[in-house]
């Protein structure tokens, strides 16, 4: 399966009732970290169906793709640009998000290489996968032994690559970054439909307190750190200079309004 073609089953699934219900899940989480996060540059890769910096106070703050936007996506998209070669300044960005960014990326290592490029270092970056040891991953596991039809389609959406949580700690220890916080949610029975998933939400706490690694989504809010260097105050913001002429023409529109 081609990578476009697993972004466009994401965007389908997402309209489904277990993908409202995860979006729920997701847009609640990601509107709680970032709503405190300062700075003036914050970056959303990808899934324009999920509004990641809806809550940031960042003056810039941008969404991109790497192909044309699916139906549904609710906001508009920035710029289109490779996510393994991002058109912005090494140590440009204070924020990035990654809502099943690397899950669908054609090389997710130097996916995540380059976003520990562009960002400042004390800068955060946010990281929403769905997690392979969980129900929901059981339940699409069972599902691919029996063959998969369009008469008995998978629960989840086939993507490149499901990376599970510890997997992708240790990516992020080896690029000098520190998780501040790390969570999983989802704990209700993957169930197609939205009125037993809603009667089954009383499941979420419960599962959060006993089995807390089986949560069908992972949420990951990690720090670059630079070691050997001492951040005093506010450092002087450098311009940016994205490299792409998609970016080029967004900096030169931001820089009217003011």
């Amino acid at each position: 399966m081609t990578r476009e073609a697993s972004i466009i089953e994401l965007a389908e699934w997402l309209q489904t009732p277990p993908g409202q219900y995860l979006l729920a899940w997701e847009q609640a989480q990601l509107d709680g970290a970032v709503a405190d996060l300062f700075g003036f540059h914050a970056l959303q890769l990808g899934l324009p169906e999920l509004g990641g910096l809806a809550a940031n106070r960042m003056p810039h703050r941008w969404l991109a793709l790497d192909g044309a936007p699916a139906a549904g996506a609710t906001q508009a998209v920035a710029l289109l640009c490779e996510f393994d070669e991002l058109p912005f300044e090494a140590a440009s960005l204070d924020l990035v998000v990654m809502p099943h960014t690397l899950e669908l990326a054609r090389d997710p290592h130097q996916t995540l290489r380059e976003v520990e490029r562009v960002l400042r270092p004390e800068g955060r970056l946010v990281i929403l996968g769905l997690n392979p040891a969980s129900f929901w991953g059981l339940r699409q596991n069972l599902g691919l032994l029996r063959g998969r039809s369009k008469a008995r389609p998978g629960y989840l959406p086939r993507e490149n690559d499901r990376i599970g949580y510890w997997r992708l700690r240790d990516w992020l220890r080896l690029l000098n970054f520190d998780v501040d916080r790390a969570r999983f949610g989802i704990y209700a029975p993957p169930l197609r439909s939205a009125k037993w998933l809603a009667r089954w939400h009383w499941i979420e706490r419960i599962g959060q307190r006993w089995w807390p690694v089986l949560g069908a989504v992972y949420f990951i809010v990690s720090v670059k750190r630079v070691h050997g260097m001492r951040m005093v105050g506010l450092a002087r913001q450098q311009k940016l200079s994205p490299k792409a002429a998609p970016a080029v023409a967004l900096h030169q529109r931001q820089q009217n309004k003011k």
